[in-house]
């Protein structure tokens, strides 16, 4: 049976644990050669290694911040030396660091920006310069719901995901005539990933005095087909974007979230 993504080459960014793990196993599994790109070099190695020994793709890992452009660029380069060309951008790397705006760090805040929006713009400026000599190729950026709608003492980070889908928009129609294609994928909460598993649950727990059952029970309430966002449930979109299933659409922000966010 053909596999959706056939020898196509992909970079993923953040792609040594969590979702973008997840989202390098599935690229591979549909058949694509993947580039295990992450700060961490122990998680980008291990992730490059269980695909090449479980799958038949190629799969390599790449150390890199994505705030620093020489180390992006050399990324690309890589990618292209390794497997010859460049088909897919998964921009996943990101941070999380909240608080009450009147006593947010400028520290913290500029962090939040320079990964998860400098460094998307970035990873699309020298994705792109390839991509456009190729005339084909799809970004995929990994965005949230808090890309559509303001996220209680968040700010940062709902800031750089609403800056993301302008990113994403602009730069789809600059590369439209290209045949690039550039989306965004908007997930709900991850309510069984280790950040919330090993974090967030009890942060809230002990912020409101519940139980982390009960947290999880609020945020579970609040979607409407009553269930958190899955790997999974990303990972299908992620392809479908990837692929020429969605060859018609660019500069789109597809929501992920059960119905819990409908614009």
């Amino acid at each position: 049976m053909s596999r959706t993504l056939e020898d196509k080459v992909a970079i993923v960014t953040g792609g040594g644990q969590g979702l973008g793990q997840a989202i390098c196993n599935r690229l591979a599994e549909e058949g694509a050669h993947v580039v295990v790109a992450d700060i961490n070099a122990e998680t980008a190695n291990s992730t490059a290694a269980a695909i090449v020994e479980q799958t038949d793709r190629r799969a390599i890992a790449v150390q890199f911040n994505v705030t620093d452009e020489e180390q992006v660029e050399a990324l690309v380069q890589r990618a292209v030396d390794e497997f010859g060309r460049l088909d897919i951008l998964v921009s996943n790397a990101g941070v999380l660091r909240s608080g009450a705006i009147e006593e947010f760090d400028a520290d913290d805040w500029r962090f939040v920006m320079n990964v998860n929006l400098f460094g998307y713009f970035l990873c699309c400026k020298y994705a792109c310069r390839v991509m456009v000599e190729q005339k084909s190729g799809s970004i995929v950026q990994i965005n949230s719901k808090s890309g559509k709608k303001g996220s209680f003492k968040n700010s940062a980070y709902a800031a750089t995901k609403f800056g993301g889908i302008g990113l994403t928009q602009s730069v789809a129609l600059e590369m439209a005539e290209y045949g690039v294609r550039v989306n965004a994928v908007c997930p709900g909460n991850l309510l069984d990933s280790p950040l919330w598993v090993n974090s967030l649950y009890g942060q809230y727990a002990e912020r409101w005095g519940i139980t982390e059952e009960e947290v999880r029970q609020r945020y579970v309430d609040q979607v409407p087909m009553k269930r958190g966002c899955t790997y999974q449930d990303v990972c299908n979109v992620v392809v479908f974007l990837a692929s020429e299933q969605s060859g018609y659409m660019t500069g789109q922000a597809v929501n992920v979230t059960g119905g819990q966010e409908m614009r």
